[in-house]
């Protein structure tokens, strides 16, 4: 029962303290969204609000347009994944799945945008877009982001197609169903791990992203949040509580992209493990 006990303390004690300070940034952020300019600079820097100024989220919402940058982040996050998410997996597929000539030299193409840092084609990226006039719309963040994330995803959907059995697609062709029947009704469903561990990176990534849009993006009224986080500090800098609650509420989609799709990615072994078997 002592050894029992003592297992257990060794386990439980070390990743109660991993999940502690894991979550502490958090709490901290939202204890200084509740604060006052006093107790965030010198009074009260880590501890608890002595009063909770809930004034500080009333300030962030009239001073600070934040649901349209907020609406503007969603658009752009949500475009990326589901344009990142269909062109890499249709691709993966052909890559993985099936038999041509230039297969292997395609994948190889795709995957070396992995080593292309985003600065160096920054400025030929700016002239392709003032050339088709792209600037200034939710295509001129979404199309470079997409671009950008695709061999990423690639080379994750390529992994998960080559694991499954080609006995499946045989079984499929047997029964009559065509390529597209088996890609979308077959195929798909069985990589919906790889799928939630994708669109949570790609979210986290155009959600987060500022260098691009900061050049791309000179209206007010399509800047996403980093962008609005940037005009709010140098516009107003002495309500640094206000700026907090703007910090927490942008933080909220992120965690929730997370909740919803992180039992799909501890899932993945299992479902790895099913389709083996």
């Amino acid at each position: 029962m002592l050894k029992r006990l003592t297992n257990r303390t060794l386990i439980y004690v070390p990743l109660s303290l991993f999940v502690l300070l894991s979550l502490y940034p958090l709490i901290w952020l939202l204890f200084y969204s509740f604060k006052t300019n006093e107790e965030i600079f010198s009074t009260n820097v880590f501890g608890i609000p002595k009063q909770w100024h809930f004034e500080n989220y009333q300030n962030a919402f009239s001073a600070f347009d934040l649901l349209n940058y907020f609406k503007n982040s969603l658009v752009v996050s949500v475009g990326t994944v589901v344009f990142t998410v269909i062109l890499s997996l249709m691709f993966s597929y052909a890559a993985a799945r099936m038999k041509w000539r230039l297969a292997n030299g395609a994948k190889i193409y795709m995957t070396i945008g992995m080593f292309i840092p985003m600065q160096i084609i920054l400025i030929p990226l700016l002239i392709l877009e003032r050339t088709f006039h792209l600037q200034n719309s939710y295509l001129a963040v979404i199309v470079p982001y997409v671009a950008f994330q695709l061999s990423f995803a690639t080379i994750i959907f390529f992994a998960f197609f080559r694991t499954l059995p080609y006995e499946i697609e045989e079984s499929a062709s047997i029964d009559g169903a065509s390529v597209y029947t088996t890609f979308f009704k077959i195929m798909v469903p069985l990589v919906k791990p790889a799928i939630a561990s994708v669109s949570i990176f790609v979210f986290l990534y155009a959600w987060n992203e500022f260098l691009v849009a900061l050049v791309m993006i000179s209206d007010n009224a399509l800047k996403t949040l980093p962008l609005g986080l940037l005009y709010f500090q140098t516009q107003f800098t002495s309500d640094w509580g206000a700026m907090g609650a703007v910090m927490v509420i942008s933080t909220i989609p992120t965690v929730l992209i997370y909740l919803l799709f992180s039992e799909q990615v501890e899932n993945a072994l299992t479902v790895s493990s099913a389709v083996k078997g």
